[in-house]
């Protein structure tokens, strides 16, 4: 049996600053159009696994995830991946423990070995609970370490991480799909779920690629781009910065990997989502906040 029902669900599509920006009257920050309000980016995947059991991971942990969490009805929580350390994707970490007691298990975390390090000292209350004071509510996670091009197999699921450059700091972004549709493209880590090899019919929603904070793709990241159905890219704003893609950037690299649907994430209150849709080529989209993508 396959992983069935999947929903990759947009919990934030906003920068660092989130949107609206403090103090700002912008037409975007006072905008009615609720597209326009974006929750700092982060992302999950549910499925239904190969037993029949409902199935949920997290990409990063935003600032605003107890929000994210609420507004979405995320009922649970398997596993978390990270794409890198900065703030606007772990400061929510904490909240996680509600799902440690709802399941009664540990999560376990992927993420490279410098993020688990900075985890792990931002943290020391989770990773090192022994030495609180007083014995509190705590999150119980379990850190694996990982690296571009090894898959991570969950539960029927397989996440590869890519390699990409976030400024010059080197970050993760994830290739999504069905463990058996991913067969071809390297051994299993031997992490939870693995399945054998198999062919697949071609699906609507994956090979599923999720970049954000990208200013960069290199070379070795692209062969694992070029047969992906659903992109997720980095689109800053139109002004250039030096750790994110412009969305002219953005349009351009999703031309290039000719994707069937791409969507921008991490963007400022200089796109009004209206307005800049209206600019788009065909098949690319700017997502917003609780946007649902399924087979």
């Amino acid at each position: 049996m396959l992983p069935r029902d999947p929903r990759f669900i947009f919990l934030g599509t906003g920068t660092s600053s989130g949107v609206p920006v403090i103090g700002c009257d912008c037409e975007v920050c006072t905008s009615a159009d609720p597209r326009d309000s974006r929750l700092r980016t982060s992302a999950c995947l549910e499925w239904t696994d190969p037993e029949g059991k409902p199935r949920c991971v997290l990409i990063d942990t935003s600032p605003d995830l107890r929000q994210q969490a609420l507004r979405h009805k995320v009922g649970r929580v398997d596993a978390i991946l990270f794409t890198h350390n900065h703030v606007d994707h772990t400061f929510g970490l904490d909240e996680v423990r509600r799902y440690n007691a709802m399941q009664q298990q540990a999560i376990d975390v992927y993420a490279e070995p410098r993020v688990i390090e900075f985890l792990k000292r931002v943290y020391q209350h989770i990773f090192d609970s022994e030495r609180n004071v007083n014995q509190s509510f705590v999150a119980t996670l379990i850190a694996f370490p990982i690296e571009p091009g090894r898959p991570i197999d969950l539960h029927g699921m397989r996440f590869t991480p890519l390699r990409a450059m976030h400024g010059r700091l080197p970050v993760v972004g994830f290739r999504i799909e069905p463990v058996r549709a991913a067969a071809s493209h390297g051994p299993s880590s031997g992490q939870a779920g693995g399945l054998g090899a198999s062919s697949l019919q071609p699906s609507d929603l994956f090979p599923l690629v999720y970049l954000t904070d990208v200013s960069a793709i290199p070379n070795e990241t692209w062969p694992l781009l070029r047969d992906c159905r659903t992109l997720v890219l980095d689109a800053l704003r139109h002004r250039h910065h030096p750790t994110h893609l412009t969305l002219g950037q953005a349009i351009d690299i999703g031309r290039n990997i000719a994707a069937r649907r791409t969507y921008f994430v991490h963007m400022t209150h200089d796109l009004p989502h209206a307005k800049t849709q209206a600019t788009l080529p065909e098949g690319m989209f700017l997502a917003w906040d609780g946007l649902v993508l399924s087979e």
